[in-house]
C-alpha cells in the first residue's frame, strides 16, 4: 500500500500543468530524435541539458527522461519505413520491419511496434515502482567500500559488454577517470591537470564534454557520409494489428519485455544490448527461424518491447543506488547533480517528489507516446524529408549557444569543440565514447569513496575484502577482467597443441 500511496504522490506532481508540459515536450523531442537518423537520445539530452537550468529539478528530469524513452518509440518509424534506424536500439527492428513495409504491411509493423513498446514500457514501470523501495532499503547498508567496489564493477561490466575490444574500452574508461580528475582536489585543495587555465579549476564540465563527444562529432561524421533516405513509397494503412498479428506477437512481446527489463538493470546493459539479445532469443525460440528477416511480426515486436522495457529498467540503479547503468543514465546523473539532487538511497526520503514524480510521469509519457506515434505517423514521414544541409547548421548553432550559456565562458565552447574532434576521431578509429563518459561521471565519486574507505581503515586496502558485498563485487570485477586473458591463453594453447599434432 505504501508504494500505491507514493505513486499517488507522484501523480499529483506529474499532473501539475508545468510538469505535464515538460513531459509532453520530452516525449515529442524524443520521438523526433528517434525518427530523424543522426542524433541519438544521448546527444539530444546533452544539447538540451543547458535549457533546463532555470526550471525546477523535477520538471527538468521529467523532460530529459521523456527524451530517452521517447526516442525508443520514434526509432522504429525510420527502421520500418526507411530501413535507417533512428538510433542504435532500433537496428534489429529494421530487419523484419522494413521487409513487412515492402510487403505492404507497414501499418501492422508500426502498430505492433507502438503497442509492444507501450506494453513493455508499462510493465517496466510497474517493476520500477515496486522494486525500487526494497532496493533502497538494501542500498542503505552500503558504505564507501561497497560503493567503490560497485562502481568498479559497473565500469568493468560496461567495458565487457561494449562492441569494441575490452582493452580499447578500458583505455577509454581510464581516460574518462583522468579527465574527471581535472581541477581542484576537494580533499587536498591542490590543482591537477589545469595547465594554468583558470576556467579548468572547477574541472571539465559534463555538458560541453558530452555535447562535443556526441553532438559535434556526429555532425562531423554526417558531413562525410551520404545518407540515402529514399522513403519506401507505400501507403501506411491498417495501423491496428489484427487478431492473427496479436496471436503471433504476444509471446515475443512478453519475452522481449522480460529480457529488456533484466538487461536494463544490468550495468552496461541498456536498450541496445536488450534489443539484440531479444531478437536472437526470439529467432532461436521460433519454429520457423529461417523466416526471420523476411517480414516476421515477432522480429518487430520482440526488439521494440525489449528496448522500451530496458529504457524504463535503467532508471532503477540510477535512482536507488546513484549508479548509471549506461551513458544516457550518466547524463541524467549529471543533470540531477547540476540541479542539486543527489541520486541514491536517500533520494526517496529527501526528494520523494522528484523520485515518484519522475516515475509517475513515465506512465503518462507512455500514453502520450502511443498517441504521438500512431496518428502522427504521416507527419513523422514528412519530417524525414528535411535535408541535412538545413538541419546540421541549426544543431551547431544550438550547441554553441548551449555551451556558452552554462557559465558565459568561451572556454566551454573551446572544450566542446575539442571533444567534438576527439569524438570524431574515436568514431573513425572505432573507440567507444560511453565508457569514457561513464568513467568521467563516476571518476570523482570513485575517488571520493576510495579516499573515504582508506580513511575509515587508516590506509589499509583490506577493508575492501573483509566486507562481504564489497568483496563479492571486487571478485566479479577481477573475474571479468581476467576472463578474456584466460580465453586467449586457452585458445593459443589449443592452437599450439593442434600444430604439434599436425607436425607429428
Amino acid at each position: 500500500m505504501d508504494v500505491i500511496n507514493q505513486l499517488l504522490l507522484g501523480f499529483s506532481v506529474a499532473f501539475q500543468p508545468v510538469n505535464l508540459f515538460y513531459c509532453f515536450l520530452g516525449c515529442l523531442i524524443g520521438t523526433l530524435v528517434g525518427v530523424l537518423p543522426g542524433l541519438g537520445p544521448t546527444a539530444a539530452m546533452s544539447l538540451l541539458l543547458p535549457t533546463t537550468f532555470h526550471v525546477p529539478p523535477v520538471s527538468a528530469i521529467i523532460m530529459l527522461a521523456g527524451i530517452y524513452y521517447g526516442a525508443m518509440y520514434g526509432g522504429s518509424t525510420t527502421s520500418i519505413l526507411v530501413n535507417i534506424p533512428g538510433e542504435a536500439a532500433s537496428v534489429m527492428t529494421s530487419l523484419d520491419g522494413y521487409a513487412m513495409a515492402r510487403q505492404g504491411r507497414a501499418g501492422p509493423a508500426l502498430g505492433i511496434s507502438a503497442f509492444g513498446s507501450f506494453i513493455a514500457g508499462t510493465i517496466g514501470l510497474v517493476g520500477l515502482s515496486f522494486l525500487s523501495p526494497p532496493l533502497v532499503s538494501f542500498a542503505l547498508k552500503f558504505g564507501p567500500p561497497e560503493y567503490f567496489s560497485l562502481m568498479c564493477l559497473g565500469m568493468v561490466v560496461l567495458t565487457f559488454l561494449t562492441s569494441a575490444s575490452m582493452i580499447q574500452s578500458l583505455m577509454m574508461a581510464c581516460l574518462g577517470i583522468i579527465i574527471g580528475t581535472v581541477g581542484t582536489d576537494t580533499v587536498s585543495g591542490s590543482t591537477r591537470f589545469t595547465f594554468g587555465i583558470m576556467e579548468l579549476m572547477d574541472g571539465v564540465g559534463l555538458v560541453p564534454l558530452v555535447m562535443g563527444l556526441f553532438g559535434i562529432s556526429e555532425i562531423l561524421l554526417n558531413l562525410e557520409q551520404k545518407i540515402n533516405r529514399d522513403i519506401f513509397m507505400t501507403r501506411v494503412k491498417g495501423l491496428l494489428p489484427t487478431a492473427q498479428d496479436w496471436l503471433q506477437a504476444k509471446w515475443a512481446i512478453l519475452r522481449g519485455t522480460v529480457i529488456g527489463f533484466l538487461l536494463g538493470i544490468l550495468p552496461g546493459g541498456g536498450a541496445v544490448l536488450a534489443s539484440f539479445v531479444a531478437y536472437a532469443i526470439e529467432k532461436k525460440a521460433s519454429r520457423t527461424p529461417e523466416k526471420f528477416g523476411s517480414g516476421m511480426i515477432e522480429g518487430v515486436a520482440s526488439p521494440e518491447s525489449a528496448n522500451n522495457a530496458a529504457a524504463q529498467a535503467a532508471f532503477i540503479p540510477l535512482l536507488t543506488l546513484g549508479l548509471p547503468s549506461n551513458v544516457v543514465m550518466a547524463v541524467l546523473l549529471g543533470a540531477l547533480i547540476i540541479h542539486g539532487v543527489t541520486p541514491g538511497p536517500l533520494l526517496l526520503s529527501q526528494h520523494p517528489d522528484v523520485f515518484w514524480g519522475v516515475v509517475a510521469s513515465m506512465y503518462l509519457g507512455n500514453m502520450m507516446l502511443l498517441v504521438l506515434n500512431l496518428p502522427l505517423i504521416g507527419i513523422w514521414v514528412q519530417l524525414l524529408k528535411i535535408p541535412y544541409p538545413l538541419m546540421m547548421p541549426m544543431i551547431i548553432i544550438f550547441c554553441l549557444i548551449g555551451a556558452y550559456s552554462i557559465a558565459g565562458s568561451t572556454t566551454d565552447i573551446y572544450i566542446m569543440l575539442f571533444f567534438g574532434v576527439i569524438g570524431y576521431l574515436m568514431k573513425k578509429l572505432r573507440y567507444e565514447a560511453p565508457p569514457l563518459v561513464l568513467a568521467f561521471v563516476l571518476g570523482p565519486m570513485l575517488e571520493y569513496y576510495l579516499k573515504s574507505s582508506l580513511m575509515l581503515s587508516h590506509g589499509s586496502f583490506r577493508i575492501f575484502f573483509i566486507r562481504p558485498i564489497s568483496a563479492v563485487c571486487l571478485i566479479i570485477t577481477l573475474l571479468l577482467l581476467f576472463l578474456p586473458v584466460l580465453k586467449t591463453f586457452r585458445g593459443k594453447r589449443v592452437a599450439v597443441a593442434e600444430k604439434a599434432e599436425d607436425l607429428s
